[in-house]
């Protein structure tokens, strides 16, 4: 599997921010931002094809931005 420098980058993008979401879930007791931060911080180990990777983020950042619960 080739690794590029655009995937490395928006690997760790996505990762800082599921790291910030992950930890404010877990402090607030929140289920939504707690899994979307774990979510962003997983998956970028499984997806290698760059749209993918971006339109994946894109929708956990989303998904936690719009369920409230």
């Amino acid at each position: 599997m080739a690794v590029d420098g655009a995937s490395l980058f928006w690997g760790l993008i996505f990762g800082a921010i599921g790291l910030g979401m992950f930890v404010y879930g877990r402090k607030q007791r929140r289920v939504v931002p707690f899994a979307c931060g774990l979510g962003l911080m997983v998956f970028p180990y499984f997806i290698s094809d760059l749209y993918l990777l971006v339109a994946a983020g894109a929708a956990l950042l989303l998904a936690s931005y719009f369920i409230r619960v």
